[in-house]
């Protein structure tokens, strides 16, 4: 068994490669994945140009290092340029900016509350508004929402 092993090295590394991958599956989180993709890798370089035993496991290792680090790469790359689903949870003033609105009370010294949906919210303008003025709110600043017209005010 152990002289198969040896005239025929890409056995091996395909059977621990193919091992990997498939404890990967039930597993699921990706430790051994590149290590699965190295050592079938190893296995297809030494059924087309057999070395020896050290130089498989030099090359195994620096695979398995080399995938590793590749996809490393690509996961920041990926992470810096996703903008994460839950940014704004849990800061609803934040959720409201762009939105409109429909002023239901006017804005004395530029301040006054608007309702937004079952709540009411502080609000500021640098001008006063009439109630029915069509506003966007274009900030959040603390729990007051900065609010701009959309229409001149009539």
């Amino acid at each position: 068994m152990i002289a198969l092993l040896f005239e025929h090295a890409y056995i091996f590394w395909l059977t621990v490669g193919g091992l990997l991958l498939a404890a990967e599956m039930l597993g699921g989180n990706g430790y051994l994945l590149w290590s699965g993709v190295a050592a079938v890798i190893t296995g297809l370089l030494v059924w087309l140009v057999p070395f020896g035993w050290e130089w498989q496991g030099v090359l195994f290792a620096l695979l398995t290092l080399i995938a590793a680090w590749l996809w490393w790469l690509w996961l920041s790359k990926r992470v810096r340029e996703q903008k994460p689903a839950d940014a704004a949870l849990n800061r609803r003033g934040q959720q409201l900016v762009g939105r409109h609105f429909i002023l239901d009370n006017a804005l004395v010294n530029g301040r006054g509350h608007m309702r937004v949906g079952d709540s009411s919210w502080p609000v500021s303008a640098g001008e006063d508004l009439p109630a029915g003025t069509k506003v966007e709110v274009t900030a959040v600043e603390g729990i007051t929402l900065r609010i701009k017209a959309l229409t001149e005010p009539q």
